[in-house]
């Protein structure tokens, strides 16, 4: 009997006892080896999932449901500040007889560059860019020519081109710029006193265009206004016949120099941010023009852009829809500026899709600084 329990005892010790170990161990060493890894490995990877797929997915599906709501309470506040403060101003009644000689009926003798409200347009030759219906509304700001804004009364032009002098905006490709410089000179030749603010820049991300600044010379010398810092406080009679003050702003190229036919990028200023929210813009342009200098003292432009950018990450992205959530507010903004006291530091005034009652509010606003109102 002993006997046999010895023999137990011993293959218990000696066969089964290390068998077990053995499995344990190896048991250990998978876990260990095979299956900690295995579920460090899942965790991680269900953590870059959630970190960088789950989360901005719906970041973005938030934002797509915010930005309708935000773009809603904006537009709110405007409307209320329309209702209590109104839209009225100097010269808001004042509605020009002949929208295409304003300049001359309002007499260049008392006007001088400093007291005029220059109407502009932003993106000017937009019209017709990209192809229709497909990527213009993406891109285009404005629907009539360069010939038919002039004689509408626009009398500021921001022109952006390629290294091949096409017209552009970011990557969107439209007429030669040719077109333009023909337009500006028709109606040149139609009006004897009206002045045009010609600012001309490369599109940001492209290249300047080969000997720009001699073409440009070239195309407009006769008309061109020599870059004079005692300018502003000039009346119009002493500068005609000269009617382009044309500002070239090139990405690489040399500036245009002091004193000659072309002015540089420090002769026209403006503080434009990239948004889609009306009334941050709006309160955006008021803090900015409160910054700077009065136009009697200033010697340089300075512009306001009544204007949208549409967002990448917005689900309205064509130009028109976006940025008449604050364009029906220009005669709001005039106001307003009468009312935080920084209407004499209003000059030029520019909007997508400019019209009749744009042009109206900023020649009635000249009318009235001419004739001693503001």
């Amino acid at each position: 009997m002993n006997l046999f329990k010895n023999l137990a005892d011993s293959f218990v010790k000696e066969v089964v006892d290390p068998t077990v170990a053995f499995a344990e161990d190896s048991a250990r060493t998978v876990v260990r080896e095979v299956v900690d890894p295995t579920v460090s490995f899942a965790e991680d990877s269900a953590r870059t999932v959630v970190r960088e797929v789950i989360d901005p997915t719906v970041t973005f599906i938030e934002t797509q449901f915010q930005r309708p709501r935000d773009v809603i309470e904006q537009e709110q506040i405007l409307n209320n500040l329309l209702t209590s403060n109104g839209s009225r101003f100097p010269g808001d009644d004042y509605h020009p007889t002949d929208r295409k000689n304003w300049m001359a009926y309002l007499s260049v003798e008392k006007l001088t560059f400093n007291k005029i409200v220059w109407p502009g347009t932003h993106d000017s030759a937009t019209n017709g860019i990209g192809i229709d219906v497909v990527t213009r509304p993406l891109g285009e700001c404005q629907t009539l020519s360069i010939y038919e804004q002039l004689v509408l009364g626009t009398r500021v032009l921001d022109i952006r081109v390629q290294s091949d002098r096409h017209i552009c905006h970011g990557i969107l490709a439209s007429y030669n710029v040719d077109f333009v410089i023909d337009d500006i000179i028709r109606f040149l030749s139609e009006t004897r006193s009206e002045i045009i603010i010609l600012e001309i820049r490369t599109e940001y991300g492209h290249k300047d265009p080969h000997e720009f600044e001699t073409y440009l010379t070239d195309k407009l010398g006769q008309f061109l206004i020599h870059q004079d810092d005692n300018l502003f406080n000039k009346p119009l009679s002493e500068i005609l016949p000269k009617r382009v003050i044309c500002i070239w702003k090139p990405r690489e190229s040399p500036r245009p120099c002091r004193g000659g036919l072309l002015w540089n990028s420090d002769y026209l200023k403006d503080d434009w941010i990239d948004t889609d929210l009306p009334w941050r813009k709006f309160q955006s342009n008021m803090n900015h023009l409160k910054e700077q200098p009065s136009v009697s003292s200033r010697r340089f432009f300075y512009r306001v852009e009544n204007t949208l950018t549409p967002q990448a990450d917005n689900p309205v992205v064509w130009v028109r829809p976006v940025t008449d959530r604050i364009r029906r507010y220009a005669r709001l903004f005039i106001s307003r500026c009468v009312s935080e006291g920084c209407i004499g530091k209003l000059q030029i005034f520019s909007t997508d899709f400019i019209d009749k009652d744009f042009v109206d509010a900023c020649v009635g606003l000249t009318y009235a600084r001419i004739n001693g109102r503001v």
